[in-house]
């Protein structure tokens, strides 16, 4: 006759075995939600800037002329695609401003504007990915939804360090961002 041993309980019987009696072992440490809504104000308030910053350039200008790790501003606004956002990170696309949204045409009753549906055929120029990242340049692992209260068509102005690939594409890992109104 086999025996199957639960490796979990393998574990917790050894454990508790090793540490003897009136022994403890120490308990993981535990993140309250207060610390949590904290390092998440600490976060948003390092990130989210109350002043434009200057020299914002549009999406198509910054993909033509931000150098590899260069400090740039860039202005957009949130789209491009059904879900712009990476669910869980502070990681979304940005569009140029030249380009309408569904809700920017009169009579368009598209379901999702910020796909610019319309416009596909410009999109791949006219795009940026946008990584919001700490003071250590750690991209942050909370949804920019929650983190920064944005949504899908509002225009933002990003400052941060470029980073282009071989195709042309670029991503700005921005430490600030300025929500225009």
């Amino acid at each position: 006759m086999k025996f199957l041993v639960n490796p979990i309980i393998f574990s917790a019987v050894a454990v508790s075995l090793v540490t003897g009696c009136g022994q403890s072992t120490p308990a993981p440490e535990q993140t309250t939600a207060t610390e949590t809504a904290a390092a998440q104000s600490a976060t948003t308030s390092e990130v989210l800037l109350t002043s434009e910053p200057a020299g914002a350039e549009e999406v198509i200008a910054a993909r033509k002329s931000a150098e590899d790790d260069a400090e740039v501003v860039v202005v957009g606004r949130i789209g491009g695609s059904e879900n712009p956002w990476v669910d869980g990170r502070a990681v979304f696309s940005i569009v140029d401003n030249s380009l309408k949204a569904c809700s920017d045409i009169e009579g368009d009753g598209c379901e999702k504007p910020w796909d610019y549906c319309c416009e596909t055929d410009k999109l791949p120029t006219s795009t940026a990915l946008v990584k919001v990242v700490d003071q250590d340049g750690t991209l942050i692992n909370e949804d920019a939804r929650q983190l920064l209260n944005l949504k899908e068509l509002q225009t933002v102005v990003v400052k941060g360090k470029a980073k282009r690939d071989d195709a042309g594409n670029l991503t700005v890992f921005a430490n600030g961002i300025f929500v225009r109104k």
